[in-house]
């Protein structure tokens, strides 16, 4: 099928003169694509190959030998995620991944099963990236690490403000962090593969090392475990389906074109680091990252160690960027769906959706405080429901292949299935693996997710039963007309709602409240003669309150007059002034706000605030 169609094509203009501005120059291409979106499964080369080796280092020295196999595994799954979120870009090129593949192929309950686990994927995604970038850095600088929450959120609040001015600024601010990251490890890698032997082991001496003194038999579920447990690596990988409408056009291609570059790239680094682990008999010690002491093996104790270091710091707290490019779509996609609030789906300006990005800088802040800052309590939720959403799609893209049968559809079909079977496997095997360090939460808050998506769905569906939505209503009617003016001085402000209200109702009364007080009762005396002497010819009506309110009389009013003239449309409109300045709106009494909340809670009129500008 063509991934280009005439709809995205750019606007074209006549010579000498500007294109429209269409909102493509705050799109992304697959380079600015892949620095905005792949800073997550980037920067999990810092954490993958330790997970596995850790894992692996419970079997001794001979376990550590099966690092090479394990990592060529989940390679090998990493090409068949590649293939297979390719594939679903082409045949959902509005985005949402698993979530748009579900909704198509497997039901809208599974759809919303993988659209919860995207969310909560994203989120801690947030929460992981930004601890573990300033752990390294307190790391690093010691004396930091009393304050590392409010780091995090300094980081957070950091992130947060790119992506609010955009997915192109936030790709701009990102490509060096990117580029150098990738660079220095692929560089480590081409040094690394030189050496018979590490020029340095400054980095690991006088920390003792994890690996267990009695080498054991490596078992099938040894194996499993570290699969799951380096498969933390493919995180990141459904971004950029689930982001397809960010790109520019041809949005399909450029997609594509990106994830396969976020593939070849991480299945590099992953295969060379481990190559690197086994050609340096490398064992993992406390204290001490995995790739520290690789990039301290190959380029040794120098300069070069620390741009490393510094540069996979940076990334990694960079990398939450990843889930503001991606969650922010899939909320617009369930708002669409009516599966989540519709303010979700309004875009700002620079093709923001500022919402959905204030909503996971604030979620993400909450868990931030919630663990402390402390990523240990955050890493056994990560990936858990990356891996619910990979399955989804892979058996949602072979229903897909069966129902189109293209060509080549049975080899498209097997591809998917396969890899449907073993991120199914992993996703057991984590679960199961990490339940008592806290997965168990990731399985009861999937679930609510769930029911709180079908809550919202069954909201939106009452009140456009009530609306009449997709029925033809009635024709409009002429009815008979009441507009009434709250007002309590004569003011340019009180002229202009007069005026605003002749214009909307065959009859304007004006309503002033007046308490039992005396002083009151003569500023209400002094009001009525200077109404009557400036003559407006509207009808000054005085509503009587023994208690100091002013919503209450005004909507007690309003239902008299309703009830004494049934069929009558009455609008209350509620004059207010605008002031020029931002913080002069403190300064205002708030009389507008008090009655149209006590007239919208006690009656069915209208409610029509005007407000003033002052300039």
């Amino acid at each position: 099928m063509s991934v280009l169609t005439t709809t995205e094509q750019p606007d074209s203009a006549p010579a000498g003169e500007e294109p429209p501005d269409t909102g493509e120059r705050h799109r992304l291409t697959a380079v600015t694509g892949l620095a905005a979106l792949s800073l997550d499964a980037m920067a999990s080369v810092a954490y993958g190959p330790e997970a596995i080796v850790l894992v692996l280092a419970a079997a001794g020295a001979h376990g550590l030998g099966f690092t090479m196999p394990v990592t060529l595994a989940i390679a090998g799954l990493l090409a068949v995620l590649v293939a297979s979120y390719r594939q679903v870009i082409a045949a959902f090129p509005d985005g949402g991944g698993s979530y748009a593949v579900a909704k198509r192929h497997l039901g809208a309950r599974t759809s919303l099963v993988a659209a919860a686990s995207l969310v909560l994927d994203y989120v801690l995604n947030v929460a992981v990236a930004v601890t573990a970038g300033v752990a390294a850095l307190t790391s690093a600088f010691p004396a930091l690490y009393d304050d590392r929450l409010w780091l995090c959120l300094a980081v957070l609040a950091l992130i947060t403000g790119v992506n609010l001015r955009g997915i192109v600024e936030s790709a701009k601010a990102f490509v060096v962090p990117t580029v150098v990251f990738v660079g220095s490890i692929l560089v480590l890698i081409a040094v690394g593969l030189f050496r018979s032997h590490p020029v340095s082991t400054a980095a690991a001496a006088g920390h003792a090392s994890v690996v267990a003194d009695n080498a054991s038999t490596v078992g099938a579920l040894l194996l499993l475990k570290a699969f799951a447990s380096g498969c933390a690596a493919l995180t990141g990988v459904e971004a950029i389906a689930n982001a397809v409408p960010s790109f520019r056009v041809p949005r399909t291609r450029r997609a594509q074109r990106a994830e396969v570059a976020l593939g070849a790239v991480l299945g590099l680094m992953l295969i060379g680091l481990s190559v690197l682990i086994g050609r340096f008999h490398l064992q993992p010690v406390e204290g001490v990252t995995v790739l520290a002491q690789l990039a301290d093996a190959s380029l040794g104790h120098n300069w070069a160690f620390y741009v490393i270091q510094f540069a996979t710091m940076i990334l990694l707290a960079l990398s939450a960027n990843t889930s503001f490019g991606g969650l922010p779509v899939l909320l617009k996609l369930l708002a669409r769906d009516n599966y989540a609030p519709h303010v979700f789906a309004l875009k700002a300006d620079r093709q923001v959706h500022r919402h959905g990005v204030l909503a996971l800088a604030l979620v993400s802040a909450a868990l931030l405080v919630l663990s402390g800052g402390d990523t240990n309590t955050l890493v056994p939720l990560f990936a858990i429901g990356v891996f619910v959403g990979f399955t989804v799609a892979q058996v949602g893209m072979v229903r897909h292949w069966r129902l189109e049968r293209g060509g080549g559809w049975r080899g498209k079909a097997l591809l998917n299935g396969f890899g449907a079977l073993l991120t199914g496997v992993a996703t057991v095997v984590v679960t199961a693996s990490k339940f008592t360090e806290g997965a168990w939460l990731i399985v009861i808050a999937l679930p609510a997710l769930v029911a709180a998506f079908e809550a919202v769905h069954r909201a939106y569906g009452r009140i456009g039963e009530r609306l009449g939505l997709g029925r033809v209503p009635e024709p409009p009617h002429r009815e008979r007309s009441l507009v009434v003016v709250p007002v309590s001085s004569l003011s340019r402000l009180t002229s202009e709602a007069l005026t605003a209200a002749a214009s909307l109702g065959e009859e304007v009364r004006a309503v002033t409240v007046c308490y039992a007080d005396p002083e009151d009762r003569a500023r209400t005396s002094a009001f009525e003669r200077s109404w009557a002497q400036w003559d407006p010819g509207v009808e000054l009506v005085r509503l009587p309150c023994e208690r100091r309110g002013l919503g209450r009389p005004i909507a007690a009013y309003v239902r008299a007059v309703a009830a004494a003239a049934p069929g009558t449309r009455v609008t209350v409109l509620i004059p207010e002034a605008e002031p020029e300045r931002l913080w002069q709106r403190l300064l205002q009494n708030q009389r507008g706000a008090v009655v149209a909340h006590a007239v919208r809670r006690e009656t069915d009129a209208v409610i029509c605030r005007l407000r003033f500008r002052l300039l």
